[in-house]
């Protein structure tokens, strides 16, 4: 529901049905088809999505894919055929490019940083910086692209923060509580120096969030961590805010277990593609 929702919005954003130019310049009964292809190598995602802009335009148009989601393509690749009206092909084209080039740079930005870690139990962690009501298909991109989605939304888990805590005065005591009333939702807390992560430990966090400290510190509030870690209580360890694509390698020897990346969902470049069109 979510996405078509999205779709009729993008439609009705580019004026779809009442394309100008295609309408006055094109003839109505003009038939096509069109190539998609491959300008740079990458992960492709959305081709769900770019089908449905296209039968949501008409229904009568028709696709044949070459290749489909969590594919890796390269330069040159064609990726699917579409064939129907030209005026569908025309103005349906930008709105479907955006979707598939969007999703399709977030799965190959994913996919690099999965491709740097080798170590079998570090995993790529998405968060919450996507665009307002894109996040379905963001969290989606990441899952093609190797990585794995933490917290969808605010009432999927608790995770205290440092904002969080300047309101509570007894950090065990109010987890406990919660746990009291909800026996299945993990609770995660973020820490930024030892006296923080000793309250965590106290408090049996199920996942310790070290946030935005350098690699030396990590690297000494891990080993803490571990230290206090037992057969009964091994909290996982979250590592966020200090990776880089150029430090991920050094922070992954650390044998955490999530590395999560904003920047793969905020910050990621398109994917380079290329709808051709031939007239039929």
């Amino acid at each position: 529901m979510i996405i078509d929702n999205l779709i009729n919005l993008a439609l009705e954003e580019d004026s779809v049905f009442n394309d100008i130019t295609s309408k006055e310049f094109i003839h109505k009964d003009k038939q096509a088809e069109a190539v998609l292809i491959a300008n740079k190598p990458g992960i492709l995602c959305g081709v769900d999505v770019f089908t449905k802009v296209f039968k949501t335009i008409d229904k009568g148009c028709s696709i044949s894919l070459r290749k489909w989601d969590c594919s890796q393509v390269k330069q040159g690749d064609e990726i699917l055929v579409i064939a129907g009206s030209a005026y569908t092909i025309l103005s349906g084209e930008r709105t479907a490019l955006n979707f598939l080039q969007y999703m399709s740079g977030i799965a190959t930005l994913t996919n690099k940083f999965v491709g740097c870690i080798n170590n079998g139990k570090t995993k790529i962690y998405d968060t919450r910086k996507t665009i307002p009501g894109y996040r379905e298909l963001a969290k989606y991109a990441v899952k093609c692209g190797g990585g794995v989605n933490h917290r969808k939304g605010l009432a999927d888990m608790v995770l205290i923060k440092d904002n969080h805590l300047k309101f509570i005065n007894d950090l065990r005591a109010k987890i406990d509580e919660f746990r009291e009333r909800f026996k299945n939702i993990p609770v995660e807390i973020e820490c930024e120096n030892m006296e923080q992560i000793k309250q965590a430990l106290d408090a049996k966090a199920d996942v310790i969030m070290l946030d935005n400290t350098n690699f030396e510190d990590t690297k000494e509030m891990v080993a803490l961590i571990r230290k206090f870690s037992t057969e009964k209580y091994k909290p996982e360890i979250e590592i966020s805010g200090s990776v880089n694509i150029e430090t991920l390698k050094e922070f992954a020897k650390l044998g955490v277990e999530r590395i999560s990346i904003g920047m793969i969902t905020h910050s990621s470049k398109i994917l380079d593609l290329t709808l051709e069109i031939t007239i039929r």
